[in-house]
């Protein structure tokens, strides 16, 4: 029984840990000195049984570090399906005015034949879908920003 309470413990900090850091980058640090609270409380509760008797009890060990890999990628896992944040989006198209169309209710900057616009990152791969399906040989350039720039205009 210790040895799954250490496994998912180890888990759910480097998943809370993993969080952390992509909140913290999207300016969230409230929500970021939080969890690392959590984390923070976690890493001494395993500790704590780590090392007792660690010398006669390597499968404690070997415990501890499967669930730091398995948490690290369930944090990953997790953060992409929450998908905080802004993207930027640049397109060169050579069809640009079909693009601009489809996309009349967003605040578009024009360029030539590029087009600018921002997207919740959560529906950067639906856009980049229908962008391609309008234009094949488009280019499109992605950045994530922090700031979201809808609340500075209004």
């Amino acid at each position: 029984m210790i040895y799954l309470y250490i496994f998912i413990s180890k888990i759910l900090e480097n998943t809370l840990a993993t969080l952390r850091i992509i909140v913290v980058a999207n300016g969230k640090k409230k929500l970021g000195a939080l969890l690392q609270g959590m984390v923070a409380t976690l890493w001494i509760l395993v500790i704590g049984i780590i090392i007792t008797n660690i010398n006669k009890d390597i499968f404690k060990i070997i415990c501890f570090i499967t669930g730091s890999i398995v948490g690290s990628y369930t944090g990953s896992i997790l953060e992409e399906k929450i998908a905080l944040g802004n993207i930027l989006i640049i397109i060169k198209s050579d069809n640009i005015n079909i693009i601009k169309e489809y996309y009349k209710n967003k605040k578009i900057a024009t360029y030539s034949n590029y087009i600018c616009f921002i997207i919740k990152r959560r529906k950067i791969k639906k856009v980049i879908k229908e962008i391609i399906k309008i234009d094949r040989k488009c280019k499109i350039i992605t950045e994530r920003i922090k700031i979201n720039y809808d609340k500075l205009i209004t």
